[in-house]
């Protein structure tokens, strides 16, 4: 016990948490090296030397990029046109919309009165600054602009691994999920997704450090590349309204909302026609492929009973369902025992959009894959999500590639493309199960099993409960006394 006068001594660096000994999936593997680490290593307190954890994920990082463009390489080698796209499984966008877009022959074709760039204002922004640098001189000048946007890809890629690893407190080596994953090896290039999930993973390791200023711009910039990044806001939300810290919320959801009008408003102004042309195309599109409604469409044609959703319905019914989970996500919140994680939270939020979403594109795979890392960081049900998803994404294009084939013999069969949306869908409901029942009974949550409360809480990190509606519920006492009561 230190004296009243002196400073209280400082902690030492925190022992981190082993995968090889605290997670038993992984523990089964580690027979042909020896085994689990020692219990008597101090792993976190010892200098690692050169290789620490940090500095080994980014080299996993790095094989995961390789791995990318080894996928991507058909594709680089015989050109995307025709049926190579779907055949090898190597589309991306980038390829056709850099002639399609104008971009070929004027690199700032979005930021043109009419253009027509369904993306939001700063991921035509990236588009058109890639596209800038690439040489008239270059005799394949869509393979540059694609490899240049692959390049970009792959350091996002590693800024996002970076920031896991710093706000997962004990457990860094949860980030290896994300440098090995195969949904971003296979989708990270397929658009510019990558950049809204960096800035997004970099908002919340600013709030995780109580920088919430600077947690709102780049929560408002990554939503200015895709709008997901704002749904974290409904998270930090019920944090404020369980803690009464709503001071946190505002200034970080006030930040991240003038960020994204301080973006948007200037070319909402200069070019008005292009810029609605996004919200337009988004309410006039009909169901995207992999997603629930597009499914039921494909099972509805084949049955005329069924009825058939039109972009209309979809857009409205969506929202309804969207709203209906976010509804149910606060409600779990409230009515936890222990104030729900953040990173739990935002998973559950963002789940939901892409589920009742009308688009569930392949490379929404990587919005997805590092806020269950934040959530539930199990390796079991990673590898298993990991394997439906890559016979989902395999069929997906052979499904596409079927629409052009000659032999019908050799399409791919409609039943089996429902089959493979069902199965990467329901696994997907399956995990966000998985983690309401760890927000609902915190002995089942990974995170906190290591002592941690939750490392993403920022300001809100210790605060008692102010208001919560556990209330509601019947206490164990008073279950008690109705059995009782009934057994008369």
């Amino acid at each position: 016990m230190h004296e009243p006068n002196q400073s209280p001594p400082k902690r030492g660096p925190l022992r981190i948490t082993v995968p090889s000994r605290a997670d038993g999936f992984l523990r089964q593997f580690t027979a042909l090296i020896g085994g689990p680490l020692g219990r008597r290593s101090d792993p976190g307190r010892v200098d690692p030397g050169f290789f620490s954890v940090e500095r080994v994920i980014i080299l996993m990082t790095t094989v995961g990029a390789l791995l990318m463009l080894l996928a991507k390489n058909p594709c680089r080698v015989s050109g995307w046109g025709g049926n190579n796209p779907y055949v090898y499984a190597c589309y991306s966008d980038w390829v056709p919309l850099f002639g399609a877009r104008g971009f070929a022959d004027n690199p700032w074709a979005p930021f043109s009165s009419g253009a027509e760039f369904e993306y939001p204002v700063l991921m035509s922004a990236v588009a058109s600054a890639v596209a800038s640098i690439v040489p008239h001189s270059v005799a394949n000048r869509s393979l540059m602009y694609f490899d240049i946007n692959l390049l970009l890809v792959a350091i996002l890629w590693m800024l996002t691994v970076i920031c896991t690893v710093r706000m997962t407190g004990r457990r860094p080596w949860d980030a290896a999920m994300i440098a090995i994953a195969p949904g971003i090896i296979l989708a990270g290039s397929i658009n510019w997704d990558m950049w809204a999930v960096a800035l997004l993973a970099g908002g919340m390791l600013a709030f995780a450090r109580k920088h919430t200023v600077l947690a709102g711009v780049l929560i408002g910039l990554g939503a200015a590349m895709k709008i997901y990044p704002f749904f974290i806001l409904g998270a930090l939300l019920v944090l404020a309204v369980r803690t009464g810290k709503f001071k946190t919320f505002w200034v970080t959801a006030g930040t991240a909302a003038a960020t994204w009008v301080l973006v948007n408003l200037p070319y909402a102004l200069a070019f008005p026609d292009s810029f609605m042309h996004f919200f337009n195309f988004s309410s006039e599109r009909g169901a995207g492929f992999s997603s629930f409604w597009h499914a039921w469409n494909v099972v509805a044609g084949k049955n005329p009973g069924l009825p058939i959703f039109e972009a209309d319905q979809i857009s409205r019914y969506g929202l309804i369902l969207f709203f209906l989970c976010c509804v149910g996500v606060a409600l779990l919140g409230l009515l936890a025992k222990q104030t729900p994680r953040l990173g739990s939270m935002a998973f559950l939020i963002i789940a939901s959009f892409v589920m009742v979403n009308k688009v569930y594109s392949p490379q929404f795979i990587v919005w997805l894959i590092p806020l269950f890392v934040l959530a539930l960081p199990r390796w079991r049900e990673f590898v298993i999500w990991m394997l439906v998803e890559i016979a989902h994404f395999y069929g997906l294009w052979n499904y596409l590639d079927s629409f052009s084939a000659e032999d019908p013999i050799k399409t791919f069969p409609e039943t089996g493309y429902v089959f493979l949306v069902a199965a990467h869908m329901l696994m997907l409901a399956y995990l966000m199960y998985l983690v309401a029942r760890s927000i609902l009974d915190p002995r089942r949550d990974p995170i906190r099993a290591v002592g941690q409360l939750d490392p993403l809480a920022g300001e809100f990190a210790g605060a008692p409960d102010r208001f919560t509606l556990r209330g509601l519920l019947p206490g164990k006492r008073k279950l008690k006394n109705l059995q009782g009561a009934n057994s008369d």
